[in-house]
């Protein structure tokens, strides 16, 4: 019979470590390597089962359990220690609480709360079935709550769930050092420690939640202003567009009228004048053409507020054949890069604005630079704007992201030296 006590105690056991897996892949989320995900539930199973059969005194187990759980979670994830320490918490606290409602459940049906067998004292078979329903059954919902977590737990917050994590955690260890002390004959007698734990984890669970809904609600809400912003900064361009393809047709026009007047009889006045004219509107003819015409009016468009802001502008453009970019990102790209350049220019000394634009295709790759001089003291790259309304602004290196992931790219930025540089790069789809 042993045999099936010992099953039942592993299987239960292997079942408590999808807590610990749900917990790592919604409230860490960023796994350092495709294994790493794996790596605390199993060294956590691992260790307590170690632990339960090879070492007779259990009273650190838990402490040591859940700082070992911390620094795994650590190890294994991309995460803050703020996220570490709850997860590693919320953890260890609903392994305990399952127990804990087990042990209650078998006393409500007047099962024992241990039997001897061969001489060791084990769980009743019911203690363990409940168990591990309760196990699976928590791990699908705490699944279900946090699979979409992205909120990013400010100071208060975090002590305000870290403390109620703390209160349910040493209320289970107390718990299970009475139950050692009893030699696990104690009985249910602590209604109200269980009382409290499920308070403090039920609160900490609900309070995490909505907060993460209303952090996804925000960036809804944000990310349809970021997409009504894009797409009137489209139509501007496509509007501009139009109006370049009007002024062309009217420029060439009135380059050949000029001709023939130029060549027509006339007075030397006449002449002059007719000549004069022309060199006026050749201007029009200098300006960069990138090998696509969207680009060309965005850029065309930016070295004017470039000149009128008496910044120098260098671009070395090829966009010749790169015709799997839509227009719309296109503008997302290099619009907002271009405008966020122009933005840090124009913090500067005049003589040391310089924005440089370099683009075209290298190799299999697609490659962009903006690159520009900045005041050293702004916000870290990772700081989204450096605007007062931070709601409305800095949704530029955001978007040109989205942009570039959107065709299996990456979009950098790097700030070093009094220099920002923003690098795209777009592998190039064959047909």
């Amino acid at each position: 019979m042993m045999w099936i006590y010992q099953a039942l105690d592993i299987i239960t056991t292997f079942s408590q470590s999808l807590i610990i897996f749900v917990m790592g892949e919604t409230l860490c989320r960023k796994p350092r390597a495709k294994f790493s995900r794996w790596m605390p539930p199993v060294i956590i199973t691992a260790t307590t089962f170690l632990w339960t059969w090879f070492i007779v005194d259990a009273t650190y187990k838990l402490p040591c359990v859940l700082l070992l759980l911390i620094i795994l979670y650590m190890l294994c994830y991309k995460v803050s220690i703020r996220n570490s320490m709850i997860a590693a918490f919320m953890s260890i606290v609903f392994v305990g609480t399952i127990e804990i409602i087990s042990t209650g459940i078998a006393e409500i049906f007047q099962f024992p709360q241990a039997v001897l067998v061969d001489d060791i004292a084990m769980a009743p078979i019911p203690i363990y079935l409940v168990c591990l329903s309760l196990t699976v059954s928590v791990s699908a919902v705490l699944y279900l709550m946090f699979r979409n977590f992205r909120y990013r737990l400010n100071n208060k917050d975090f002590i305000i769930v870290l403390l109620f994590e703390i209160v349910a955690f040493l209320l289970y260890h107390i718990s299970v050092i009475q139950k050692i002390k009893n030699n696990l004959n104690a009985g249910f007698d602590q209604r109200f420690d269980m009382l409290l734990i499920v308070i403090s984890v039920s609160f900490a669970v609900i309070f995490l939640y909505i907060k993460n809904n209303y952090y996804l609600k925000e960036q809804e809400q944000q990310s349809k202003i970021q997409l009504a912003l894009l797409e009137r900064q489209y139509k501007y361009y496509q509007d501009k567009q139009k109006d370049e393809e009007r002024v062309c047709s009217l420029y060439h026009d009135m380059k050949n009228h000029l001709l023939l007047l130029e060549g027509s009889q006339g007075t030397d006045a006449m002449h002059q004048m007719a000549e004069q004219l022309r060199s006026q509107i050749a201007a029009y003819e200098d300006y960069i053409h990138t090998g696509n015409r969207f680009l060309d009016v965005i850029i065309k468009d930016k070295a004017e507020k470039m000149r009128e802001k008496k910044i120098d502008f260098s671009v070395m453009i090829d966009f010749g054949g790169i015709d799997f970019i839509k227009p719309l990102d296109i503008s997302t790209l290099f619009g907002n890069g271009i405008d966020n350049a122009i933005e840090a220019s124009e913090r500067l000394p005049q003589e040391e604005r310089i924005v440089l634009v370099k683009a075209g295709r290298v190799r299999d790759f697609v490659s962009i630079l903006i690159e520009n001089n900045c005041i050293e003291e702004e916000k870290a790259e990772h700081d989204r704007t450096s605007k007062p309304d931070d709601f409305l602004h800095g949704f530029g290196i955001p978007n040109m992201q989205k942009s570039a992931e959107k065709y299996g790219g990456t979009c950098i930025t790097v700030r070093k030296g009094g220099k920002f540089a923003l690098k795209i790069l777009l592998p190039v789809k064959e047909d």
